[in-house]
């Protein structure tokens, strides 16, 4: 399997070659040459076999000659074995159509767990033998950077720097990254929002200087293994409520966009998905995007709901290219519109093209907590209010069928909005209840590239 970039000016890479690379140098994410797709047969046969084997059927196809079966096998029962439920990502039922789709049993407590276990074992199996010193750059809303961080924490041949909005994500998201105090892991808070620091990552990689010094990768959902991996729970969810028989339309709580991207790659795949809704809170380019073609980014509205606080959705570059008809040049153009002046329009094709399986919602601070009040009444359940974003505009579709929620993240990284709906106060499990007496390590620095890849510089370890 090949990779190119959606921008279509980088070369060509295999699948370690595009894990390890993270961000194509022209500015692009990488995608598969071409979607791997399994017959109605394969599919129904995934129905017996646990979540790991599961991975390894649906991901095969996109490690090519990178990995065997069995170098694939061992380190998918690696990553998954420290997760906290046995189904890795279990359904919950709320009502006849309504599901939840558990995706926070890693040690994290988050859905970002189910990909970066896995991601973190393939750059260490990528490095091992080389002489090669990974320099790991990402920024997070909340939750990629615990996430990222627990992966690859104490990992040789591998440093960590991770920004974060000052201010801008719990408690406990902030803490489950600055209480690693390995010597490989970095945090820095940025006095800005996740866009700001999302851009000051996109602009080391490509700016010349910097990234030339380094060997640099991303963590963040512009990595396509971390894709990869996410695809596989669409399949395990799916095949457990009667697919390819039955389909399953599925709510993604969306910022990034690379969650939904995941469940667009599994349909491509031939999963048979009625629909795949989009749905945002009040931070909405993506919801605009889809119904009227709106690409148009506003300010940043600080929620409860903070890993969604985005206007600037990365991997939506990746639909674009596919429904686009994979025109490198003609999406960098567009692109490059987009980041001048901060809006444009899709293409009737693209417009087009998304409305076949997506469509997308608009959830308010009082949708949410009605959702989050409805799931505690109706299922005896209690969400975070990124799942309950989702449950919303689940609840408020037309759709016919089993409608699957994935719940991103455990309830109690978000403990005040949970209260606040619920009047209950979501507690932290067992395994991380120590949280809040770990001792904490971060810088705080200025919003500016200067000022972060000095920082950086003289902490990272150059190219040999």
């Amino acid at each position: 399997m090949r990779y190119h970039s959606t921008r279509g000016s980088a070369p060509d890479l295999d699948f370690a070659g595009a894990t390890l690379a993270g961000l194509a140098s022209d500015g692009g994410l990488y995608v598969p040459a071409e979607w791997p797709t399994m017959t109605r047969d394969q599919i129904a046969a995934l129905a017996g076999l646990d979540y790991a084997e599961t991975a390894v059927r649906v991901m095969l196809p996109f490690v090519g000659d990178s990995l065997s079966e069995d170098e694939l096998r061992t380190l998918c029962r690696a990553a998954y074995g420290r997760f906290s439920h046995a189904a890795v990502t279990p359904l919950v039922q709320l009502d006849h159509d309504q599901w939840l789709l558990e995706l926070f049993h890693g040690p994290t407590l988050a859905f970002k767990d189910v990909a970066l276990q896995l991601l973190g074992l393939l750059f260490e199996r990528f490095l091992h033998g080389t002489d090669q010193r990974l320099t790991i750059v990402g920024a997070t809303s909340g939750d990629t950077g615990s996430a990222a961080i627990d992966a690859v924490a104490g990992r040789t041949n591998i440093d960590i720097f991770m920004l974060h909005p000052a201010g801008r994500v719990s408690d406990v998201q902030r803490r489950q990254m600055t209480t690693v105090l390995d010597t490989n892991v970095h945090n820095i808070a940025i006095a800005g929002d996740f866009d700001t620091a999302q851009a000051l990552v996109k602009a080391m990689f490509n700016d010349p200087g910097f990234s030339g010094r380094f060997r640099l990768s991303a963590v963040n959902s512009i990595n396509w293994a971390r894709l990869m991996a996410q695809i596989v729970y669409y399949f395990y969810a799916a095949v457990r409520l009667g697919c390819p028989d039955r389909p399953i339309a599925f709510s993604v709580p969306t910022g990034n966009f690379g969650d939904v991207f995941a469940g667009y790659v599994a349909a491509r795949m031939g999963l048979p998905i009625t629909r795949l809704i989009v749905a945002t809170n009040v931070n909405d380019i993506l919801h605009r995007a889809l119904t009227n073609g709106d690409y148009s980014s506003a300010s940043v509205t600080p929620t409860a709901t903070p890993s969604m606080d985005i206007q600037v959705s990365s991997n939506f570059e990746r639909l674009l290219h596919d429904l686009g008809g994979r025109d490198g040049l003609a999406l960098a153009q567009q692109m490059q519109g987009f980041e001048a002046s901060r809006a444009m329009r899709l293409t009737n094709a693209q417009s087009q093209g998304a409305a076949g399986l997506f469509t997308s919602a608009r959830i308010d601070a009082d949708g949410m907590a009605h959702a989050m009040r409805w799931a505690h009444d109706h299922a005896a359940q209690t969400l975070d209010p990124h799942t309950a974003i989702a449950l919303a505009a689940a609840l408020e579709s037309d759709i016919d069928g089993p409608v699957v929620t994935l719940a991103t993240a455990h309830p109690a990284k978000f403990p005040d909005a949970v209260e606040a709906a619920i009047g209950t106060h979501a507690t932290l499990p067992a395994r991380v209840g120590d949280l809040f007496d770990r001792e904490e390590r971060y810088v705080t620095l200025p919003a500016t590239f200067d000022a972060v890849t000095s920082w950086i510089a003289e902490r990272a370890t150059p190219r040999g």
